[in-house]
């Protein structure tokens, strides 16, 4: 096995105690999360992390009793790969009653409970865990934590240094196109006097810096900028404390092609000055007319 700088994270506990959860908010921080791999993979994971380098980020595994008599050699395999790789193991665990209402709740039953109750399945459960729970680097009770508390755990826990809490997608768009499906906050620019008019900027885009300055000297276009500003900041902010990290604002005009997207240009401009904050920009319907 071949020795390597990147960090491995092993997600295990009890079934139903978060580790989904636990999975995706990694994903969402930007790390390469496998779900549900056999103990037996981890070396090949490991090795083949070490030959990516860079091109591969952190990696968590997700590691538990589905994968049914295979998960038994999980402890040894890790304490190995102890010696050569930067390993974490992370467990999951929940008292019985919640996890019992849990099941309930989904519907489900516990993958060890057979022909017995989803209580016989937690409690065998927790026999097979007892090696791992003792070894593990870190133990979260979610009993107290619902799913959002839980991810914002995770997420002050891995999070790497300076990475931003919220990416932003500033998107321009032509209301003649349709709305876009995926728009969190929608701001109409129609009411700014349309280049299209002006023979000299009809050909032209947002875009080009004599179209964008016309758009933002027109009356009332300043303010409009300024008080959106003011009203989305703890918008944003409360996606973060949301944990949701990915938003899409999107400008709108008529066709898509001036005042929406000399305006995106500017709000992503402002939204880069914002701290913790990642931002991309979007022309959907540029070149369509």
């Amino acid at each position: 096995m071949i020795a390597n700088d990147h960090e491995v994270l092993i997600v295990t506990g009890m079934s139903g105690a978060g580790r989904s959860t636990v999975g995706n908010s990694l994903e969402d921080l930007g790390w390469y999360v496998v779900d549900n791999l056999p103990p037996q993979m981890l070396r090949p994971l490991v090795d083949l992390a070490a030959h990516a380098g860079s091109s591969l980020p952190n990696i968590a595994v997700v590691v538990d009793v589905r994968g049914g008599k295979l998960f038994s050699d999980l402890h040894a395999i890790v304490e190995q790969l102890r010696t050569a790789t930067r390993i974490r193991v992370i467990f999951l665990e929940a008292t019985d009653a919640v996890l019992v209402r849990r099941f309930e709740q989904v519907r489900r039953p516990h993958p060890l409970q057979r022909s017995g109750t989803i209580l016989d399945g937690i409690t065998a459960e927790r026999t097979r865990m007892f090696e791992m729970r003792e070894s593990s680097d870190l133990i979260i009770d979610t009993s107290e934590l619902n799913v959002h508390q839980l991810a914002t755990l995770i997420s002050a826990s891995f999070a790497e240094e300076n990475a931003p809490g919220l990416r932003i997608t500033v998107l321009s768009f032509g209301y003649k196109y349709g709305l876009p499906p995926d728009a969190d906050l929608v701001a109409d620019m129609r009411f700014i006097p349309n280049p299209f008019w002006i023979p000299e900027l009809r050909d032209r885009t947002g875009q080009d810096s004599v179209v964008r300055e016309y758009v933002l000297a027109q009356e009332g276009v300043s303010d409009f900028i300024a008080n959106y500003l003011l009203a989305i900041t703890p918008v944003l902010s409360g996606f973060q404390r949301e944990n949701k990290r990915h938003a899409t604002i999107a400008i709108g005009c008529t066709g898509g092609k001036h005042r929406s997207v000399a305006v995106a240009e500017e709000f992503a401009a402002r939204f880069r000055e914002l701290p913790g904050v990642a931002v991309s920009v979007k022309h959907r319907d540029l070149g369509r007319e």
